[in-house]
């Protein structure tokens, strides 16, 4: 990701693939000849975060499913994924348990129902946490990217939220929109 000329866009990552593809950050990563995954750090039951609660409309420490990953890039993190989903969609799911998801989890939420007509994406930078720090071995002094997402479906429901981090030095984000 430290290349200029990598950069980022969301679409694929919220876009459902067929059930046997290669998910969307190992292909992302393939085509600019690296090898791409993640680490599920954990999945289950969780409070939610205030971003998740307001994006949800959950009262504050209500219960949903997260599912936190390091994304690695040649085996090296460079990103902590954390997604959130409510606990009526996500309870009794892959999306509760630790292993990988055959499709990968946008592939389960379509098939459930959810696929996303709109996506709400903020992005901040900030000092990073301590675990972020050790994690993706950056200084205090260091900054990250911080990219919270919201997906949307056709009936208005928002579906998914996200939290992303990455250390600011190695990330590019580009938008397009078709107004």
């Amino acid at each position: 990701m430290s290349s200029g000329n990598w950069v980022s866009v969301s679409t694929p990552y919220i876009t459902p693939t067929g059930r046997n593809s290669t998910d969307a950050w190992s292909a992302e990563a393939a085509a600019h000849g690296h090898r791409g995954g993640n680490r599920v750090l954990y999945a289950g039951p969780a409070p939610a975060p205030s971003f998740v609660s307001r994006s949800f409309s959950l009262p504050g420490g209500s219960e949903v499913i997260a599912r936190q990953r390091v994304v690695l890039l040649d085996d090296e993190p460079i990103e902590i994924a954390t997604s959130y989903y409510p606990m009526e969609i996500a309870s009794g799911t892959a999306l509760a348990a630790p292993g990988k998801i055959k499709g990968g989890a946008i592939r389960l939420l379509a098939d459930l129902g959810h696929t996303a007509v709109r996506v709400v994406e903020e992005v901040t930078s900030r000092q990073p946490t301590a675990e972020e720090r050790s994690t993706l071995r950056v200084s205090e002094s260091e900054s990250v990217l911080v990219v919270e997402r919201v997906s949307i479906n056709a009936d208005g429901a928002p579906f998914q939220a996200e939290v992303m981090a990455a250390p600011a030095k190695i990330r590019r984000l580009r938008y397009e929109m078709d107004v």
